[in-house]
């Protein structure tokens, strides 16, 4: 769900807290939607996400590393500039807006005390960051907007005066009616919509979930329409009305996270207990609103900025195994062709027998099939342009052709299969990359394999850059053994045939791609709950994370051999056994090393 007004408020009020007084000691800005304010104060260092992405606009503090582009971004340069060792003098939100305005103390070129104002709208795909100056004149923005003003539309530009988004017509602040009032309005309301809708279309500042709660909470369902509600109904809805207002004028806003009780996933966030999912939803309450959002948008957040980065080199993989996938078709249908070749034999063989028979220049001849049963005739074609003789020769030549194309064409579907395997590979690891430098590795190994040219690789100069290596993931057991699993084929290879020891336990999903894994034993004899653990993780970071009882097998690093001139991270071994285990992320993560 987005950021609701109503659930900002808190957040504003928890930020309020814990960034006034505090200094922006550094800028920076991680992607292109995205500014990271380093902050020092009395409670020590602390870092203020602010972001504007469409999918994600969001504020709060932050412990999660970003990467940072070699080069920062203008506006980032621009932010370093006017509020960089600026002390943060407050932290406020327009009434129910989805914004907040971070009033900053600092001083200009001349070293005269001035102030700053940092303007963050969190509204969807109008998301945005402005920077005033003392007077509300605009010194620049994340995105410009050249709106058209002959139309009305809200100009955001360098030396403009900024004026706040226009509010929403027909809307009201629920702070701004009591429970009576609602409960008059609903009662000579004619509107045939739910409740929750007719809440949405009257309140800004309410989120669809909680109009749904309050609509729940009153009627003991989310959408009844307002027309039937009965006297008893809309007196419930002015308690339940009023309660949540000084709910929310008392700051009794609580974080809470939903998280479906069938598979574990986060769902939704919000700050009110909510009650009307009964049974289907796990409520919890985090320790800050902070923590509640990077739970709940940091993952999400981060797959979508991997997705981004990788797009170029996923374009071109997923472009390689759909040409392959054809490719491989047309050869198994050639393939399938070639199965008649007895055919062409026998055909050449009764033109042979016949030749006596035959005539040049004619098309077609009836002669005796010897290989059938009862000896019935049939009737063969024939090139009027060849002789008997050449026509005879003609279907050996397809007979043969039909017999060396299977040769062929089985040890090309055979290769092929074997390249569809490693391309499948590349793009689960490309769906784990975690970091640019993640990316980078995928991208040499597709350039060793021929997949990328060096001037994919390396860019337009076709500069060859410095070798890059990714760590692997490292986890440890609860008993204390090491995990090592590889992010990418060149880290397969290197774990499996280089770093491992050979009484190293290896282990990998049975006919599903996925990561090399290997426990260390370090000479010791490994334990029932590492080795179940560490088949775990090697199902984790596979193509059925997210199934039940996944198959891993499992043998000693000394079993794993490479064939010759074999794709990266394609091992053989025969000697194994294998077991059956269910992933659950929480529990693979707990036991990471970070």
């Amino acid at each position: 769900m987005p950021l609701d007004a109503i659930c900002l408020r808190a957040v504003v009020h928890e930020l309020a807290e814990g960034a006034v007084g505090s200094r922006v000691e550094k800028v920076y800005q991680p992607e292109r939607d995205e500014i990271i304010l380093a902050l020092r104060g009395v409670g020590g260092a602390k870092r203020l996400l602010l972001s504007a992405s469409p999918n994600a606009p969001r504020m709060h503090f932050t412990d999660a590393a970003r990467e940072n582009p070699a080069a920062p971004p203008m506006f980032c340069m621009l932010l370093r500039k006017h509020i960089q060792g600026a002390k943060i003098a407050a932290i406020t939100q327009p009434d129910l807006e989805r914004m907040a305005v971070i009033e900053l103390d600092t001083t200009d070129e001349m070293g005269v005390a001035c102030k700053r104002y940092l303007q963050c709208e969190l509204m969807g795909r109008f998301a945005n960051l402005v920077l005033t100056d003392g007077e509300g004149r605009i010194l620049d923005a994340l995105r410009r907007v050249e709106g058209d003003v002959a139309e009305g539309k809200r100009q955001i530009l360098p030396g403009l005066f900024y004026h706040m988004p226009p509010a929403q017509e027909g809307k009201i602040s629920l702070l701004a009616v009591s429970g009576a009032g609602l409960a008059a309005a609903v009662q000579n309301a004619e509107d045939e919509s739910g409740l929750d809708k007719w809440l949405l279309s009257h309140f800004f500042g309410l989120s669809p979930l909680l109009c749904r709660e309050l609509a729940y909470r009153a009627t003991g369902e989310v959408s009844k329409p307002v027309s039937l509600l009965t006297a008893q109904e809309r007196e419930s809805l002015c308690a339940v009305f009023s309660d949540f207002v000084a709910y929310l004028q008392e700051n009794r806003e609580k974080p809470c996270l939903l998280t479906k009780n069938e598979d574990k996933t986060i769902f939704d966030f919000t700050c009110l207990p909510i009650t009307q999912y009964a049974g289907l939803m796990a409520v919890s309450v985090e320790s800050s609103f902070s923590a509640m959002l990077g739970t709940f948008y940091d993952k999400k957040t981060h797959a979508e900025r991997m997705r981004r980065r990788a797009q170029d080199t996923l374009r071109t993989v997923t472009t390689a195994r759909d040409r392959l996938v054809r490719k491989l078709g047309a050869q198994k249908q050639e393939l399938a062709d070639t199965q008649n070749r007895e055919t062409y034999k026998r055909l050449g063989d009764l033109v042979t027998a016949n030749l006596y028979r035959l005539e040049k220049g004619a098309r077609s001849a009836v002669v005796t099939d010897y290989y059938s049963e009862n000896c019935a005739e049939i009737e063969i074609k024939l090139d009027p342009r060849l002789s008997p003789q050449q026509n005879a020769q003609k279907y050996f030549k397809q007979y043969n052709k039909a017999k060396t194309a299977e040769e062929v064409l089985t040890a090309q579907i055979a290769e092929g299969e074997a390249d569809l395997l490693y391309l499948e590979s590349v793009l689960e690891a490309i769906g784990e990359a975690e970091s640019e430098l993640d990316l980078t590795q995928l991208r040499e190994e597709l350039r060793q394999t021929g997949y990328l040219s060096n001037k994919q690789q390396h860019g337009a100069k076709g500069r060859k850059a410095k070798p890059v290596t990714a760590p692997p993931y490292h986890y440890r057991t609860s008993d204390g053994f090491d995990v090592f699993a590889g992010k990418n084929n060149l880290q397969n290879d290197l774990l499996t045939l280089k770093t491992a020891f050979k009484s190293d336990i290896w282990f990998h999903t049975q006919k599903i791609h996925g990561s090399h894994v290997i426990l260390v034993v370090d000479g010791k004899t490994p334990t029932e709950l590492a080795m179940t653990e560490a088949a775990k993780i090697a199902a984790y970071h596979s193509k059925g994370r997210d199934s039940a009882m996944v198959p891993v097998d499992y043998s000693e690093v000394r079993n794993i051999k490479k064939p010759a001139g074999a794709k990266p991270g394609m091992v053989i071994y025969h000697v194994y056994k294998t077991a059956y285990v269910t992933p659950v992320e929480a529990e693979v993560e707990k036991l990471r090393v970070k």
